[in-house]
C-alpha cells in the first residue's frame, strides 16, 4: 500500500516532499497534506513555469460530450467556426459533475477541432468529419486563473500555418472567448444547452444517466 501510494504520487506530478510523502503514505500527515495529494493525484492539467498550459494528452479516452457545428452554408457563408468541435470533459470532472451539478476546481473541457468533410454518405446528406485541423482547451482553476472570469481560462494548440500542434499554449484573452460564454453559457460558462450529455449528468448522483430507459418521443417522430 505505501509503494501504491507514493507510486500513484509521483505519477500525478505531486509537488510534496519526499518526507512529506512517506508520512501520508504512513497515515501520519496533516489534513492539508492529505488534500493535497487527493487534488494532485486528481489534476488533469499542467502550467508551465510561464504560465502557459501544457497540452493535454489521451483525451479522446475522456468522456465525449458531443460535436456541434456552424456551418457555413447555414451562415451565409460567413460562419465563426465552420468546422466541427468534437468536445471532450476529463472523467473525474465529469463524475464529480454528474454527483454534484457543479464544474470542480480543475474542470479541464478539451474542444478538437474537425473539418467538414463529405456532405453525402449512402445515408443521405449531411455533415461528416474530414481532417484534424486544431485543439483547444478550457480549465477552469480558482487557484490558477483568480483573475478571469469564472476561473475559466482558454487556450488554443492550433497552428494553422505549420499542421502541427504547439506543446504549450497561453491564456487567451477573455475579450477572444470567455466573455461570450459568460453572457450566452447556460451552466458556469460552458454551453452545456447544446450538450445533451452534460445536461442528462448535471447532478444525476451515483448512477448512470445512459442507463435510464427513458427518451423525448416526440423529437423522435418525423
Amino acid at each position: 500500500m505505501k509503494k501504491t501510494i507514493l507510486s500513484l504520487a509521483v505519477i500525478a506530478g505531486l509537488s510534496l516532499s519526499a518526507n512529506a510523502m512517506e508520512k501520508c503514505a504512513a497515515g501520519k500527515c496533516g489534513t492539508d497534506a492529505k488534500k493535497s495529494m487527493k487534488l494532485d493525484m486528481h489534476k488533469a492539467y499542467t502550467m508551465n513555469a510561464k504560465h502557459e498550459l501544457v497540452r493535454p494528452t489521451n483525451y479522446r479516452t475522456w468522456v465525449y460530450v458531443g460535436t456541434p457545428v456552424t456551418p457555413n452554408e447555414l451562415n451565409n457563408g460567413k460562419a465563426a467556426f465552420p468546422e466541427m468541435h468534437n468536445v471532450y470533459i476529463d472523467p473525474v470532472s465529469y463524475k464529480e459533475y454528474k454527483e454534484t451539478g457543479v464544474f470542480r476546481e480543475g474542470t479541464v473541457i478539451v474542444k478538437e477541432l474537425v473539418s467538414v468533410g463529405a456532405t453525402a454518405a449512402v445515408s443521405g446528406n449531411g455533415y461528416f468529419e474530414g481532417d484534424f485541423l486544431g485543439l483547444e482547451a478550457s480549465v477552469k482553476s480558482k487557484k490558477d486563473f483568480p483573475n478571469e472570469p469564472g476561473n475559466w481560462a482558454i487556450f488554443s494548440f492550433s497552428n494553422m500555418k505549420t499542421g502541427i500542434l504547439n506543446d504549450t499554449a497561453p491564456v487567451l484573452p477573455a475579450a477572444m472567448c470567455v466573455s461570450c460564454h459568460q453572457t450566452s453559457a447556460a451552466d458556469d460558462y460552458v454551453f452545456t444547452q447544446y450538450y445533451p450529455i452534460l445536461s442528462a449528468a448535471k447532478a444525476f448522483g451515483k448512477g448512470t444517466p445512459e442507463n435510464e430507459a427513458k427518451r423525448s418521443v416526440q423529437k423522435m417522430k418525423k
